[in-house]
């Protein structure tokens, strides 16, 4: 029943369903047990920073909003050990899409990549956020429940609309073959099949064509500010991880 109560809390407050569905398994997996001896276990496990953190606020939202308690913790939020994003060059992600022969999951993935989107956005776009006019993706509630505009990238203009073409305004762009959007297992698994066949020896995931968007628009240039309003971040501080990643090769050493 409190579970419920969540649930109904959370989706009232705008929260998305996968943080809806995560905050409750959370919970669930909190029980009755101490919040800090609950967290020092799952610390001894290995878990993240992230996850640890996730637990905790989790907790916090159910304590205060649900049972209505006064939430005063002695413990501080885990630190976060930043890890710098996997990044493709430029011929790695042509080599990837290059072994994919599916051409709906071909264009899946290159637009991932060439308009920097999360496999939740992809799999979410229905035709009518295709602007071909204004040359735009329109990205609906997108991370935190914001919308945004991303770029339409021209090398699909052709496949898009072969892709599209017969269907409503309101349908899916990426159907799966049962009907209805694919999946975002489907996607992951998508990509996670191209890496293998292309040989490319990182341990990159279908969020990694994000990251190379991003990555290779600072290699070229692109300003930052720019960069951050594509990505639909709300900090830049968010954004500049990327400076750390982008290719110094234009940079000689002083020795």
């Amino acid at each position: 029943m409190e579970i419920e109560r969540l649930q109904r809390y959370m989706r009232v407050a705008g929260y998305s369903q996968r943080t809806i569905d995560a905050y409750c398994r959370c919970v669930r997996e909190i029980g009755t047990q101490d919040l800090l001896v609950f967290l020092d276990r799952q610390s001894k496990r290995g878990l993240t920073g992230y996850t640890l953190n996730q637990y905790h606020a989790a907790y916090k939202l159910y304590a205060t909003k649900i049972l209505r308690r006064t939430y005063t913790p002695k413990f501080p939020y885990a630190k976060r050990h930043k890890k710098l994003p996997i990044v493709l060059t430029h011929a790695e992600v042509q080599e990837l899409l290059g072994v994919v022969k599916n051409s709906k999951h071909r264009i899946m993935l290159s637009l991932a990549y060439g308009a920097g989107l999360r496999v939740t956005e992809v799999v979410n776009l229905r035709v009518r956020d295709i602007d071909f006019g204004m040359k735009v993706i329109w990205v609906r509630s997108g991370k935190g429940g914001k919308d945004r505009k991303a770029i339409l990238p021209e090398k699909l203009y052709s496949d898009l609309q072969n892709l599209i073409a017969g269907k409503s305004p309101d349908d899916f762009i990426f159907e799966s073959e049962r009907g209805g959007k694919l999946t975002t297992r489907t996607a992951q698994a998508v990509f996670a099949q191209a890496l293998r066949r292309s040989g490319i020896g990182k341990h990159a995931t279908f969020h990694s064509l994000r990251h190379s968007f991003a990555t290779h628009l600072l290699e070229n240039g692109t300003d930052i500010r720019q960069i951050q309003e594509l990505l639909g971040h709300s900090s830049i501080t968010t954004t500049q991880i990327y400076t750390h990643v982008a290719n110094i090769t234009n940079i000689r050493s002083p020795l």
